[in-house]
């Protein structure tokens, strides 16, 4: 199988999980607070890869223009970097989640589709005029979704996903400077330590969590932290070795459609016609934000 096929096939499984895991995270704060949710949940992801390291001893990377030293260094950076941008965006978006429904907050992450080559006009790239568009589709479309009935209906939660949208999208091209130079398991595996680690002072300055709320919430911790972070993280990494980050970025905002099927399925969320039209909008918006970029990837991403 073609590589490229083979990293559109585990970036559809992985915007699955994640679709799904929005439910997951919204289900197992009625139990832990959001900060503590995303530390145990890292950590679960974090020792889910070692392990699956361990088992498989799976082959390093290595950047064959460093020596053995100077790649460990370089492979700790690449996780340090990695896992500070990945704390501040899954830490906004649970925050955000405790405000708002699994449904909302999928497609208002997948904002981070135009955020991406945004992002890139930044250090230097030409955006397409698709991108504006898309911008243009997108805005109104969370208006839609999010002030439908007025600017003031604007929930706190909805602005927190807005923002750790963006968040995301620095991740995501983060990932896609690193991916190519290291070990695509290992790098997943030291990301989520370190989004773990960090986690732990803000938890016990500002959450009281308990054995006994970690427990109540174990299939949801499970999910998201071993399937969602685990195995979705590392599939995306993986796939990030051979395709365009904003084209990765296109195939991962589908998320925003499975978060809506199994918001619906599993905890009886609906939307009403205004949002449903926003999210119709939103998601135009991720497309038309990609033509230009599938012509000529070089020019924006």
């Amino acid at each position: 199988m073609k590589p490229a096929i083979l990293s559109n096939i585990m970036l559809s499984i992985t915007a699955f999980i994640w679709g799904a895991g929005f439910v997951a995270q919204r289900a197992g704060m009625e139990f832990l607070e959001p900060l503590a949710f995303n530390c145990v949940r890292s950590f679960l992801g974090a020792f889910s890869l070692l392990l699956l390291s361990i088992i498989f001893k799976i082959k390093k990377g290595h950047n064959k223009s460093l020596d053995k030293w100077a790649q460990r260094r370089y492979f700790l950076k690449a996780g340090i970097i990695c896992g500070i941008a990945l704390f501040f965006a899954s830490a906004v978006q649970q925050m955000g989640m405790v405000y708002t429904t699994a449904s909302k907050a999928g497609f208002i992450s997948s904002m981070y589709i135009i955020a991406v080559p945004l992002i890139s006009l930044f250090i230097g790239r030409k955006i397409p005029s698709t991108i504006w568009f898309g911008v243009f589709l997108g805005a109104l479309g969370l208006y839609f979704l999010c002030a439908g009935d007025g600017i003031s209906k604007i929930g706190y939660g909805d602005v927190m996903i807005m923002l750790s949208a963006v968040l995301y999208a620095v991740h995501i091209l983060t990932i896609d400077y690193f991916a190519p130079k290291v070990d695509s398991v290992k790098l997943s595996c030291v990301q989520f330590f370190v989004v773990g680690v960090i986690s732990i002072i803000p938890v016990f300055i500002f959450e009281n969590p308990t054995l006994a709320a970690v427990l109540e919430c174990k299939w949801a911790l499970l999910f998201a932290g071993v399937v969602s972070c685990g195995i979705a993280y590392t599939l995306q990494i993986m796939a990030q070795k051979n395709i365009n980050p904003a084209l990765a970025s296109l195939i991962l905002s589908f998320e925003s459609v499975f978060a809506v099927l199994t918001g619906w399925l599993i905890l009886g969320e609906t939307l009403s016609v205004k949002e449903i039209f926003g999210c119709i909008l939103m998601f135009a918006a991720v497309i038309a934000a990609q033509i230009g970029n599938r012509k000529n990837p070089s020019k924006c991403c």
